[in-house]
């Protein structure tokens, strides 16, 4: 599930790319040029079908998008906007959809509860939507097991106070954050607007040297035609939202692993066998 539209059109590209699309086919397409038909972008929650045919599953990734309410990272505003009411509105279409698992593809409005809260959040959806669930906070936590590292940069678009409770979050889980940097973003809406400029300024601002991976936790932020180039640049993994919501949606279908380099670390031939 997905709240409002800054990064949608990641989800499309994304499915493309585990298909093993190239260039000129959807793979490599700046954010904002992505078809969007076929997976169901511009409609809330990230909703996940596994097709298996053969030996090579097919994985669509439709989205159900929910109310946002207030477009603020501010604490109270995401206690709202990731309210239990809210998710359940949509579960119908998650439904009519065929999602087989269904993720919450929101990073602030799931950590903002405290790992506790995150995790009644995602059984109270389990239990509505009657599938498998997760979110974007907990997708976060097993890709840095699935790549084995211990220390991580955050490199995060919203305000401090909010950026250091994705810190809390992640140290929850043992998680060392050598260095933390937030950019004082109110609005999802203008996160949107980012292009690659941005989001590499945003990221090599964020890095430290002792991080084995810098993590980029807005889901508001496309990064998806962008991972493999920022892993390039920083010599290190780098772990963006709507990349780590996708690999969180194959471990709940148990659906194997894809290698795509153009993915990033996270999904190579070594963490895909992790």
């Amino acid at each position: 599930m997905y709240p409002g539209y800054s990064a949608e059109d990641d989800y499309p590209r994304l499915e493309a790319m585990l298909a093993g699309a190239g260039p000129g086919d959807g793979g490599d397409m700046e954010p904002g040029s992505a078809a969007t038909g076929g997976s169901g972008a511009g409609d809330g929650a990230l909703g996940l079908a596994g097709a298996v045919t053969g030996a090579s599953p097919a994985v669509r990734l439709p989205l159900v998008h929910t109310d946002i309410g207030e477009d603020a990272h501010r604490v109270d505003a995401l206690l709202e906007m990731g309210s239990a009411a809210r998710l359940a509105a949509r579960v119908d279409e998650l439904r009519a959809r065929g999602a087989q698992a269904v993720v919450w593809a929101c990073t602030s409005a799931s950590f903002v509860f405290g790992r506790e809260g995150a995790q009644e959040q995602v059984r109270e959806l389990a239990q509505v939507a009657g599938l498998p669930a997760s979110s974007t906070s907990f997708a976060f936590a097993h890709a840095i097991g699935d790549l084995g590292v211990e220390q991580v940069a955050v490199a995060a678009t919203y305000p401090e106070d909010v950026a250091e409770l994705f810190t809390a979050f992640l140290k929850s889980f043992g998680t060392e954050v050598v260095a933390m940097r937030g950019s004082g973003i109110i609005t999802a809406a203008e996160v949107g607007t980012w292009g690659w400029e941005e989001v590499r300024a945003l990221a090599r601002a964020g890095d430290h040297p002792e991080a084995q991976a810098v993590l980029l936790p807005d889901t508001a932020l496309h990064t998806a035609a962008y991972i493999a180039r920022l892993e390039a640049e920083l010599g290190k993994p780098v772990l963006t939202a709507n990349q780590v919501t996708v690999r969180e949606g194959l471990r709940l279908l148990a659906h194997p692993v894809p290698h795509r380099p153009r993915l990033g670390a996270l999904f190579s031939a070594a963490a895909a066998a992790a």
